[in-house]
């Protein structure tokens, strides 16, 4: 990374957790409170527990529920120094979380073991929501059966387990597990959340690993060398158009209504990809985090056309079929 001031580029180096200060339940509180960071615009994801503990009395990080009614354990370390020192690899560390998790039979189990005490320790999070009537439990039932309706996945709920891992970098040997587990149907995912100072201000940036197209790369060799095995040239990542393409694609236009799915919500879709509420000029992702009161939305998945009443993401796939 670099700080530009006009014609002069200055390297910032890159820091560690480690080297603020910063601790592990530091950074669960910054995913806890801004999960988007590790979420895109095609993802739904909510936060559900923190620190839980399974029948062995370990604890895991953060636990969420994702668009397609799975659950996902988050876990998190601070640096690479902290992986290579645990007893037990980091990767199965989380595994064995996912396990525990298998069990939750139904949305009622997991309000009843994880989400309900999770809302009673956050109660003052959710106070508006309650209305003072509810109790930790129904709300948590409420708010998670929306949640899975809104995105389809309620007759989907925890048929899978996903998992997550961030860090600020990670060693080779967790990515090479990491590869061949994904490559092998885990869906396990490898987030580094790499932090800088700029004037006294931190900047993280957030970078994913995994998955990926192709993991041949990333796999260690049985003769361990000293040189990197990753070639980035042969990874692709493919990105689905956003909202600023479908604009120009002509598949949408300036003017057009775009209701939240199942929601009484409207906005008029600009030029420019945003939309206008109520006189007040919103980004599509920012609109429905406002209205779903989620922190991270699938934006295309839940923006319906009012005109043809398909979302954004089905026009745009029937588009791109059709173009191909």
């Amino acid at each position: 990374m670099y700080q530009i001031n006009k014609t002069t580029a200055t390297k910032v180096e890159s820091l560690t957790f480690s080297e603020l200060n910063m601790t592990e339940n530091d950074m669960e509180e910054l995913l806890r409170n801004n999960i988007d960071m590790i979420c895109d615009e095609e993802e739904s994801m909510l936060i559900v527990g923190k620190q839980v503990r399974n029948a062995s009395l370990a604890r895991s990080d953060l636990t969420a529920i994702d668009n397609n009614g799975d659950i996902v354990l988050i876990e998190i370390k601070r640096d690479i120094k902290d992986i290579e020192s645990r007893a037990e690899a980091f990767e199965f560390q989380a595994i064995r979380y996912a396990a525990s998790y298998a069990t939750i039979e139904d949305v009622e189990d997991l309000v009843n073991k994880v989400y309900g005490p999770y809302i009673e320790k956050h109660f003052n999070e959710f106070k508006d929501e309650s209305a003072d009537t509810l109790t930790s439990t129904e709300l948590g039932t409420r708010k998670l059966i929306d949640f899975l309706e809104t995105n389809d996945a309620l007759h989907e709920f925890n048929e899978k387990q996903k998992v997550v891992l961030v860090a600020s970098d990670f060693d080779e040997q967790t990515l090479s597990a990491v590869a061949w587990l994904n490559n092998n149907g885990v869906n396990m995912s490898c987030f580094k959340l790499i932090p800088y100072t700029i004037n006294d201000e931190l900047i993280i940036n957030v970078e994913k690993l995994f998955p990926l197209d192709n993991y041949d790369d990333y796999y260690v060799d049985l003769i361990h060398s000293s040189k990197t095995t990753s070639k980035k040239s042969k990874i692709t990542r493919k990105s689905p158009p956003r909202i600023k393409t479908m604009l120009e694609w002509g598949v949408v236009k300036a003017g057009d209504i775009i209701v939240a799915k199942n929601r009484s919500d409207e906005g008029t879709l600009l030029a420019n990809g945003n939309v206008s509420v109520e006189g007040e000029e919103l980004s599509l992702a920012s609109w429905l985090r406002d209205v779903y009161g989620w922190p991270s939305v699938q934006t295309y998945a839940l923006s319906i056309h009012k005109e043809s009443g398909k979302s954004l993401a089905q026009i745009r796939k029937e588009y791109m079929e059709k173009m191909s």
